[in-house]
């Protein structure tokens, strides 16, 4: 049995199987080594996924974990916490960038891409990520994620940059006022979150003329600062809640900067499970 995990801010999903098509899929709360020490991620661990695998547990060989801040400075927490649940797997811990280019590229070269409450991207040559360009985070940079269309909209919205009446649609709908907005951005925690929070309103809307130059505009940056810094023009992959919901945008946005679109997923669990199942069996 080997037994996979795609893990986020807020959830992991996980699945296990063998070589055959039946596959166990399990979902408990998001494990982050950055933010979470290795006592509370085995109190994860044994509270919301080992009862669910405790029979098949014996029988685990490998483990392959993907989640965000897995760098191999922190990553130890995780594996060391599974170790205490699964003694005869052989575990690997990666980042989501991993994990999100062998969902999506599978064994061949590409370019792959996470947009959801924020972005990521890298060159991919069917077994490790060549290139990188930093994301840099919601402030710096994160072009094309969920938080960074929030922040330019609301700030479009607020500066006349948009039609007077999305402006006053999103502050009804958020029950806010511009002082309120300020407050939540910069004095109140999760500020990414609360921006990202407003794509629902933006994809909404985003039949009219206004927004889709607006949704235009936000991916084209994403390409220009960050795909198309790579060395090598190949098709460019999506994952992410952001690339799933705007995926019409931004393949013509994709068009526009001359780019080949490939796959685009929602989530990444079930390609990965593809990857690793098919290797071991």
């Amino acid at each position: 049995m080997i037994l996979i995990a795609d893990s986020g801010a807020t959830k992991t999903d996980w699945c296990y199987g063998t070589g055959g098509s039946e596959r166990v899929r399990i979902q408990t709360e998001g494990i982050n080594p950055v933010h979470q020490s290795e006592t509370y991620i085995r109190h994860i661990i044994e509270e919301q996924l080992f009862p669910s695998c405790e029979e098949a547990a014996h029988t685990c060989t490998s483990i392959y974990f993907y989640g965000a801040g897995c760098l191999p400075s922190v990553s130890s927490s995780i594996r060391e916490a599974l170790q205490c649940f699964f003694p005869k797997a052989h575990i690997e811990v990666e980042t989501d960038l991993t994990g999100a280019a062998r969902a999506l590229c599978q064994n061949r070269p590409g370019i792959a891409c996470i947009l959801g409450t924020g972005s990521n991207s890298c060159l991919y040559d069917g077994r490790q990520i060549l290139e990188h360009v930093p994301p840099l985070g919601y402030i710096l940079g994160d072009e094309g994620s969920g938080a960074y269309l929030g922040k330019c909209f609301v700030a479009d919205c607020l500066k006349g940059q948009l039609p007077i009446h999305l402006r006053d649609s999103l502050l009804d709908e958020l029950q806010m006022n511009e002082a309120g907005i300020i407050d939540r951005v910069y004095r109140q925690p999760q500020a990414n979150r609360f921006l990202a929070n407003l794509c629902p309103f933006i994809h909404r809307h985003k039949g009219e003329e206004e927004v889709h130059a607006f949704l235009m505009q936000c991916f084209g940056a994403f390409f220009r600062r960050n795909v198309l810094r790579y060395s090598k023009r190949l098709p460019v992959s999506f994952v992410g809640s952001i690339a799933w919901h705007f995926r019409t945008e931004i393949e013509e946005a994709a068009q526009r900067e001359k780019l080949e679109t490939g796959v685009f997923l929602q989530s990444p669990i079930g390609k990965l499970a593809d990857y690793h199942l098919h290797q071991a069996f």
